[in-house]
């Protein structure tokens, strides 16, 4: 889907979406292809306030150039877009979790790292801490569910199409705080 469309489907389902700079085109297309995708991932970003995030998020840091997602979804719901194209979200993963994304199926075990994720995912970061203690408001649960149900009922997939990055890479532990597949669920019954 364009950049335009992405952002008519996140309004259209209810989202209060904020564009930031020039999101359209930010992307690290040069660092190779994106797509095709097949899913969408959920993280945490561990860091607080919302302004530092989505500045953290848009322009990433040494080592790791933003952008570092598409939206960001703050503590209040509103999901702030910093890039469009491919991310540095996602990392390596589990070549036989992608191939479960694309048939819609239950998860296996996320063991290896051999498949590039950023070229295959919308990514959305979730301003929080990440320790386990940081609250995810309600408002910030339900644009999560929001902005997953958009991506997957705009390309016709269904709640399975949604994973964390904690079923993507070994190691990782994000979302912390709440289950993907509590998440999948609610995801689930928006689409139904």
């Amino acid at each position: 889907m364009s950049a335009s469309r992405f952002l008519d489907v996140l309004r259209d389902e209810g989202i209060h979406v904020v564009q930031v700079g020039d999101w359209r085109t930010h992307n690290r297309n040069h660092m190779g292809p994106w797509g095709p995708v097949h899913g969408v991932m959920i993280h945490h970003t561990v860091t607080s306030g919302t302004s530092k995030t989505v500045r953290i998020c848009r322009d990433g840091y040494p080592g790791l150039p933003g952008p570092l997602c598409h939206g960001v979804i703050a503590k209040s719901g509103s999901v702030h877009l910093v890039g469009y194209g491919r991310a540095n979200h996602a990392g390596m993963g589990d070549d036989d979790v992608l191939r479960a994304v694309i048939a819609e199926r239950a998860l296996p075990p996320d063991n290896e790292s051999n498949t590039d994720g950023n070229r295959h995912f919308y990514g959305f970061e979730c301003e929080n801490l990440g320790d386990g203690d940081d609250p995810w408001p309600g408002a910030q649960l339900e644009a999560i569910e929001r902005a997953a149900a958009a991506v997957c009922r705009h390309h016709g997939w269904n709640s399975r199409s949604v994973i964390g990055h904690l079923e993507w890479q070994p190691g990782k532990i994000d979302p912390r705080g709440f289950s993907m597949n509590t998440m999948r669920a609610r995801i689930q019954e928006r689409l139904a």
